[in-house]
């Protein structure tokens, strides 16, 4: 009897840790498609809805498996508390929205610390703590303590109500990093450019050099020309900086350009010249993703291939040693009588 309760005990031990354990792996170490769709949801979910409230006006999602539908609703409440006829209804629900994602991210943080106890070196209070006190894990906390601070002292609903708790609500912009909890896309981007870092050192080395010479260059064509309303476009040489930059970069704002013919023909060529170092590391950067996406197929292909050929070599072996009149089966014997 005694053996049977313990045995039993036992079982509904591991079986308990074995959930605490697919529980931990699903959060942290999210394999299989399930897992997939549950991140994905809830951080494609909170990634637009919370880009939304910082940037205006606030919208939270319910992070679920209709999580389009969620997304949909928040935008259009987002436009609704824009509008003055609606703005109160749709504050109202976006609060009751916030509600429900400030109780579910709190949840899930819980669920994190607890899932934690299957590993080693986070068993008990201090265990937990060191699981606590890792960076993902601490952007959590801060997202959840943001949250529930914004709620507490937004005015009437209007969570957005004061710059303070704006400021706050930033933090939850934080959450986005929740999509890759193990770094594996800036584990692959470092590897990419810790590759490819001498052309990228040359490259942004000459292209600093050509924003700076061209700059100075313009500068001195243009510093002493006025507009015919009174106006000097480069006044200092931090204007030509500006303008090197936004040149350089492709972006042209066009709100300092050279007016003179000089200045012009110095700013043609140079940027020429500039331009075209200052495009080579996103060219290099693509290559080199490129290149190291090829690299993990051809390793993940070769993995795949490493049991087939085990199990060849072991089958062939078993073969040769099967049949009695090879010296490998009666060698041995031979020597012995």
């Amino acid at each position: 009897m005694f053996d049977w309760r313990y045995t039993a005990h036992n079982e509904r031990k591991a079986a308990k840790q074995s959930f605490q354990s697919k529980i931990f792996n699903c959060l942290e170490r999210p394999t299989g498609w399930r897992c997939f769709m549950y991140h994905f949801s809830c951080s494609s979910a909170v990634k637009v809805h919370h880009l939304q409230k910082a940037y205006n006006s606030l919208c939270p999602s319910s992070p679920d498996c209709s999580v389009f539908v969620a997304v949909l609703l928040c935008l259009i409440l987002s436009v609704l508390s824009t509008v003055e006829h609606h703005s109160i209804v749709a504050g109202k629900m976006l609060f009751i929205l916030e509600i429900v994602l400030v109780i579910f991210f709190a949840i899930e943080y819980c669920v994190r610390l607890w899932a934690a106890g299957c590993r080693s070196k986070y068993l008990g209070f201090w265990g937990r703590l060191r699981f606590a006190r890792k960076p993902i894990t601490f952007i959590d906390l801060c997202v959840v303590a943001a949250s529930i601070t914004v709620i507490l002292f937004g005015s009437e609903g209007q969570v957005f109500a004061a710059s303070a708790i704006r400021g706050v609500r930033f933090l939850q912009i934080l959450r986005m990093l929740h999509v890759d909890r193990q770094g594996g896309t800036w584990r692959l981007l470092g590897s990419v450019i810790f590759i490819h870092r001498q052309e990228l050192i040359t490259t942004l080395y000459i292209g600093f050099l050509g924003l700076i010479f061209s700059s100075y260059f313009v500068y001195l064509a243009e510093k002493d020309h006025v507009t015919p309303d009174g106006k000097q476009v480069f006044t200092t040489y931090a204007d030509a900086l500006w303008w090197g930059v936004i040149t350089m970069t492709t972006i042209g704002y066009g709100d300092v350009v050279p007016q003179t013919w000089l200045g012009r023909i110095i700013a043609s060529c140079f940027s020429i010249f500039a331009i075209s170092f200052f495009a080579l590391p996103a060219g290099i950067l693509g290559s080199g993703f490129a290149l190291k996406v090829q690299q993990k197929q051809r390793q993940k292909h070769f993995n795949r291939q490493i049991p087939a050929a085990a199990t060849l070599i072991q089958c062939l072996w078993r073969f040769h040693a099967a049949d009695k009149n090879i010296a490998a089966t009666w060698f041995i014997f031979r020597d012995f009588f």
